[in-house]
């Protein structure tokens, strides 16, 4: 699979003479004329043959069919693991497209969630369109939550809800859709914090949002 100059004709050779009482063929005779690779042999008081994980599993396979066994056995337990890590995405993956559904449909809630940002914020320039997100949905630079959170580690959105993690997702492709309509920073995140309030008020008692707590 992964050794293109693997010299096929003598491997045929080998395999017809394998098997009969004077056949003998050593790790060196095999890589000299087969131009294998991905196992190797030195002489020497430290010298050894060593080999690729691949092949010494076949090796050890080959030896002990408990051992085949086993390692069977472990690759199946990891693919049904894999599995059930694939499955669990695909239903959060479901669950989130019928809470981004719901986004566009709901009704306004009651109150603003987020606070709508100030006018100073708004002309503020933020050297981080990342500290432009978080000033839109958290209403603060990453700095200043660290500033007024001395004791925790991590950042603001180590610290977010299920509900404004899916908002911060949608902000950043709006985000891409503004900076490549030309809008200026400041007119950006006057409608990514637009669109965190009004995005932030249909979430707050979405059902779906609540069977992922």
């Amino acid at each position: 699979m992964y050794n293109p100059d693997f010299n096929y004709t003598e491997f045929g050779t080998i395999k017809n003479a394998a098997g009969s009482n004077n056949f003998v063929l050593s790790v060196k005779n095999w890589i000299e004329q087969t131009g294998a690779i991905g196992i190797t042999a030195t002489a020497g008081r430290y010298g050894g043959t060593y080999a690729h994980k691949d092949i010494a599993f076949h090796f050890g396979m080959w030896i002990s069919p408990k051992f085949q066994l086993l390692l069977v056995k472990e690759f199946q337990r990891l693919k049904e693991d894999e599995n059930d890590r694939l499955k669990l995405e695909w239903n959060l993956q479901r669950t989130l497209a019928k809470v981004n559904y719901h986004i566009h449909t709901d009704a306004i809630k009651e109150n603003l969630i987020p606070k709508e940002i100030s006018k100073s914020q708004i002309q503020f320039i933020y050297a981080d369109e990342a500290d432009l997100l978080n000033v839109a949905l958290f209403g603060m630079t990453a700095k200043q939550w660290r500033d007024d959170n001395p004791d925790k580690t991590g950042n603001v959105r180590d610290y977010a809800t299920i509900e404004q993690l899916v908002v911060l997702s949608n902000l950043e492709s709006i985000n891409a859709v503004l900076i490549h309509q030309g809008l200026t920073q400041p007119e950006r995140l006057k409608q990514l914090n637009q669109t965190a309030i009004q995005q932030m008020k249909s979430l707050v008692n979405n059902l779906h949002v609540k069977k992922l707590k």
